[in-house]
Parts: C-alpha cells; sequence; structure tokens
C-alpha cells in the first residue's frame, strides 16, 4: 500500500482481508507471564494449558484461553507423554 497509489480500504478488499485486522496492532506479551508459565510447566510436568491458566488465575495473572494456548505453542511446553510398560 505504502509502495503503490491505493487505499488501505481497496487494498485489504483485493487480498480478501479486514481493514481492522490490519490497522489494530497486537499488544506485546508480557515477559512475567511467560516466565511464570515456565517454571509452573517445569514444576508440574504433568499440567496443560488449562491448569497452567487455572494457577496463573490465582496469582493474579488472567488472560483469554486463546492467547494463553498461543504463548503456550510458542514456548514450546507440551504435557510429557509416558513411556508404555
Amino acid at each position: 500500500m505504502r509502495d503503490h497509489d491505493i487505499s488501505q480500504r481497496r487494498a485489504c478488499k483485493l487480498v480478501g482481508v479486514d481493514p481492522k485486522t490490519v490497522r489494530r496492532e497486537r499488544p506485546p506479551d508480557c515477559a512475567e507471564i511467560r516466565k511464570e508459565m515456565q517454571e509452573i510447566a517445569g514444576k508440574r510436568r504433568r499440567f496443560g494449558y488449562r491448569r497452567i491458566g487455572v494457577l496463573l488465575e490465582r496469582k493474579g495473572m488472567s488472560m483469554n484461553h486463546k492467547k494463553l494456548y498461543r504463548i503456550y505453542r510458542e514456548e514450546g511446553l507440551s504435557v510429557k507423554k509416558r513411556r508404555g510398560r
């Protein structure tokens, strides 16, 4: 859009994207939450993102479940699989 003489509305319509999503800047993730998630996941290896979210809420760090899951995946956290016998 900046390189060509075309409006933002027209460019978004051509691409098929809502203009509001282009204008909106996502707020940065809090480093404290990531650090706290790493600590909880290190101590409690069997806890998934939902259970970690409950523990974060108890500490006063509440957020949307979708954002929580996104951060959980970006950090590479997952429930460790148990080995068979």
